[in-house]
């Protein structure tokens, strides 16, 4: 009998709880470890923000759920590793053996790398939709902002990953004053370290440039690119452009009287002590995995979602991360509960994750559909499309996800409802 033990529960450790427990014969226990007792729906956060959903709208507990499944929930914090001796160690004091680990922590938010960065719930000048509580303190202060509103800046620091969360809030939210009648008094400024709009972190996905341009043009919403956040004061960022060559070519003093900006992300705290994990992670705390998503010094460790390292897609002018999609984390889970089953049977792990990206990005009233298959180019396949069906395709997968995960359904959901609603089929030569 074995003992798997499940390190976070959001869009990908709650699948992989499911699928492993579906597998897998109820004779080997399953353990999962969350620091928080909800499940939410990360992708619905900028909804949330200027609400047009509630938290508990898109959260439910994940004890019960769980635990109907057979599966123990622990509500803890993971807070050291010992690899060697193969025990987690948690806040609550206890101390958990395993003989196979699954590291799917999602991302410490490195708001600290920039000063004045973050929520004011964190001694921050900026607004957040990383996480759902992040995104209801934002609506408190959007509400407010609506009442008397001035500029807006929103976009991505230098280092993230995660770019379409910024386009969408920005969208949604320009969409919003529209509603409400005071899109006129809100002069709106995008800020990326993006080396141009439509980027994304991966390169460009089919014309996602042109796109995207012409969407912000037709929403009067200037941008600068090649930009790194040096300092946020309360009502004023500070930015410097840079030009291809990574020089300093222009310095903004950008005031607002809201400002969204996506940080930079590191591996969980756990994983920073780089000397004693040697080999597990990287400098910034992501698992290092091979092929199979194990990895390769200690392979009863698992690990997928954003959590993980990847390299970036291309040299930057100021750095930007690779992202981790929907897709992409789907098919590492269908890797990990693979390979486990035949490790368990005698066999050598022979599942490689598919590196597929589909996004579907809301923009308020309409919405942008992006696929790089795979995620890293040359590519078999690449498009972007626009209209309002993927602003109705997103409503519709956010209802169909959360219910998947409130039945305990391990069923790969990007795959049969995202890539079916496309009309794509799999692609095996996706693989990495």
């Amino acid at each position: 009998m074995a003992t798997i033990v499940i390190v976070g529960s959001s869009t990908g450790g709650l699948p992989m709880a499911y699928d492993i427990r579906k597998h897998l014969g109820s004779e080997h226990t399953i353990k999962v470890v969350n620091a928080v007792e909800d499940f939410t729906f990360v992708p619905s956060n900028p909804w949330v923000a200027v609400g047009w959903r509630k938290p508990e709208d898109i959260s439910f507990k994940l004890a019960p759920h769980l635990t109907r499944k057979g599966i123990e929930f622990i509500h803890a914090t993971a807070t050291e590793l010992n690899p060697d001796e193969n025990k987690l160690k948690l806040d609550n004091g206890e101390e958990l053996n395993y003989d196979f680990l699954i590291l799917a922590t999602g991302p410490y938010l490195a708001f600290e790398e920039v000063e004045g960065f973050g929520p004011k719930s964190q001694g921050g000048n900026t607004v957040s939709v990383c996480t759902t509580p992040h995104a209801a303190e934002g609506h408190e202060q959007w509400e407010a902002f609506c009442k008397d509103p001035g500029p807006i800046v929103v976009g991505a620091v230098q280092g993230a990953s995660c770019f379409g969360p910024a386009y969408e809030f920005a969208m949604i939210m320009e969409t919003d004053l529209r509603k409400r009648g005071i899109r006129a008094q809100v002069p709106m400024t995008f800020v990326t370290s993006e080396p141009y709009i439509g980027h994304l972190g991966l390169g460009g996905v089919g014309d996602s440039k042109g796109m995207l341009e012409s969407i912000m043009r037709e929403r009067h919403i200037s941008w600068i690119c090649n930009a790194k956040v040096t300092k946020i004061e309360d009502g004023k960022m500070y930015v410097a452009e840079h030009n291809r060559k990574g020089d300093v070519i222009d310095e903004h003093e950008l005031p607002f009287k809201y400002a969204m900006m996506l940080p930079a992300f590191k591996g969980t705290k756990m994983l920073w002590d780089t000397e004693k994990l040697e080999g597990l992670v990287n400098p910034r705390g992501f698992v290092i995995v091979d092929e199979f998503n194990r990895n390769p010094k200690w392979p009863n460790i698992y690990a997928l979602g954003v959590g993980i390292a990847i390299p970036p897609v291309e040299q930057t002018p100021v750095p930007v991360g690779t992202p981790k999609t929907g897709l992409m984390i789907e098919g590492m889970v269908t890797a990990i509960c693979h390979n486990i089953e035949n490790v368990l049977q005698g066999k050598e792990p022979d599942e490689k994750a598919t590196w597929n990206t589909i996004c579907l990005a809301d923009m308020g009233d309409t919405g942008a559909a992006f696929v790089a298959l795979p995620q890293i180019p040359p590519r078999n396949l690449t498009w972007a499309k626009k209209g309002k069906w993927v602003h109705l395709a997103k409503i519709a997968f956010e209802k169909y996800f959360i219910r998947n995960m409130k039945s305990g359904n391990a069923e790969p959901i990007y795959q049969k409802y995202i890539m079916k609603m496309l009309g794509i089929s799999r692609l095996k030569s996706g693989k990495h």
